[in-house]
């Protein structure tokens, strides 16, 4: 068997009218309440579910194998019959005791916090070589835990002792103790202080010697090293841009700054157009120009444009928008319905976030605030399939993938790339942070004024009801702030204590 990838955006209006069509056959439209009923009222059953019980919520990609088998065999070939053989038994439901009509198991939450809870604790000793990654573990475990439900401000005291050393004089956060700043752990640290929340947490931050690490990070092309003499790419420009924007830094280089010679100005100066040189010949977006396109630099790419000015300017100024969403649809597969992150790999649950979580930029990109934005002709052509169906993936051939391939159903807990792995922190924390986008829908509503301006756009979410919902309603998950990727109060609240702030 060999799964397939959904046909690209030059096939989308047809991929949208033949689901639609099927969907609606020989029953009367839905409405948003008696989906809401309906998903509290099925039973569960133990018999996995017919391919008729599927068929009219998912589209026939997402139940069949392929019809046209390649005779010529690769190892990569293999490896994805192996994969589709591994994934059908959950995605039929025969691998789960118990069940709803679609075959979809519920969403073990409390097993995932107990596994969250445990992650937060001494780890074994094979866990030595994460020491340089410890504000992953912390912001992976608390984002996890708020998208489940969970408290996690008890842990505001234990983060701030244990983070505070990691602070380095010279501005920035490490990963480890006695080790140099880096953005990734940098970005992790703020970002878990802001899910802890509160002022003691934000005031953790020194940020004036920040401001003077990142403009020494700020390189002559207009892009972000990693760390003081790392590597330039795409999760360099992302990191930055949420660490400035969060704590309300100034946007004026230093003097000293290695980009002033190149007579950048300021720290987003250059910033999109290095970005826009990231897209790659697929549409996809690479770690830096000239490499191969990835799913998480997309969303990097995405989150950085839409933080340096609104998303319906900047990602349409950058990006060629037409060609990115014809990679993005193209890396959901079929029967799986997960994403993959690459060309011709295979699909992976953490791409539920890097992949999944670009749709909510890209249709505010498409949409604009309380309408479709102005665009070329290919992004218009976007806009109508889009609106045709308002998404651009298969949001239920991503929720059965998660929750019948990604779960842990063992003791164990947690959420996984497929069934054949374990689960770990880092896939709990995008696995539920895509579950939580496909769930949902949000919405620009207004927009900045102009990019010289970090904060003024609003972002409305609600759950999203259209169609036939695969999943029970106590399987929703909590929501997260589509750029930020932490609950959207916690934006607001470390953004309005810093903007409190007369200076440093």
């Amino acid at each position: 068997m060999r799964a397939r990838r959904l046909p690209n955006r030059a096939h989308a209006k047809v991929i949208f009218r033949h689901h639609r069509s099927n969907r609606n056959s020989g029953r009367p439209p839905a409405t948003s309440s008696s989906m809401a009923a309906a998903s509290t009222e099925r039973p569960l059953q133990q018999e996995p579910p017919s391919l008729d019980d599927l068929s009219p919520s998912l589209h026939g990609f997402f139940v069949n194998c392929s019809p046209i088998q390649d005779a010529l065999e690769t190892p990569t070939s293999r490896l994805q019959h192996k994969t589709v053989d591994e994934c059908m038994p959950f995605l039929t439901g025969e691998e789960h005791a118990q069940h709803n009509r679609y075959g979809v198991p519920h969403l073990d939450r409390a097993k995932h916090v107990r596994f969250l809870h445990r992650q937060l604790g001494k780890l074994p000793a094979g866990f030595t070589s994460a020491d340089p990654s410890r504000p992953w573990f912390f912001y992976w475990c608390l984002a996890g835990l708020t998208l489940l439900g969970e408290d996690v401000s008890g842990y505001r005291g234990r983060l701030m002792a244990t983070v505070r050393p990691m602070q380095n004089p010279e501005g920035g956060f490490a990963g480890g103790f006695g080790q140099m700043s880096h953005l990734a752990t940098t970005y992790a640290t703020v970002l878990s202080l802001a899910l802890v929340g509160g002022e003691e947490a934000y005031d953790v931050v020194d940020r004036r010697t920040m401001w003077k690490w990142l403009c020494s990070l700020k390189q002559p092309d207009g892009g972000f090293q990693m760390a003081v003499g790392g590597e330039e790419d795409v999760r360099g420009a992302y990191c930055a841009a949420v660490i400035i924007s969060l704590l309300n830094l100034p946007l004026e280089l230093s003097p000293d700054s290695p980009a002033c010679a190149a007579g950048h100005s300021g720290l987003f100066s250059g910033l999109g157009e290095w970005v826009g040189r990231c897209q790659t010949y697929e549409g996809g977006v690479s770690a830096f120009p000239g490499v191969e396109a990835h799913g998480a630099y997309a969303f990097c790419a995405l989150g950085c444009l839409s933080i340096i000015d609104s998303p319906h300017r900047s990602i349409q100024r950058y990006m060629n928008v037409p060609q990115l969403i014809s990679w993005l649809s193209s890396r959901q597969y079929g029967p799986e319905g997960g994403f993959s992150g690459r060309t011709n790999k295979l699909v992976d649950g953490c791409y539920s976030h890097w992949v999944g979580g670009c749709w909510p930029l890209i249709e505010a990109c498409l949409k604009g605030p309380g309408g479709p934005a102005p665009g070329p002709a290919g992004v218009e052509n976007a806009q109508r399939a889009a609106a045709d169906e308002d998404c651009l993936f298969s949001r239920n051939g991503l929720i059965r993938y998660i929750l019948c391939c990604c779960q842990d159903m063992s003791r164990r807990g947690g959420l996984r790339d497929k069934p054949s792995k374990f689960s770990d922190a880092y896939h709990t924390c995008y696995v539920l942070s895509g579950l939580s986008s496909v769930q949902h829908q949000w919405s620009l509503t207004a927009a900045r004024p102009h990019e010289a301006v970090l904060t003024g756009d609003a972002w409305e979410v609600s759950p999203y009801l259209k169609g036939e919902q695969i999943f029970d309603e106590e399987d929703r998950v909590c929501t997260t702030h589509p750029v930020y990727v932490i609950p959207q109060h916690r934006v607001q609240e470390i953004q309005e204590y810093f903007a409190s702030k007369q200076s440093f």
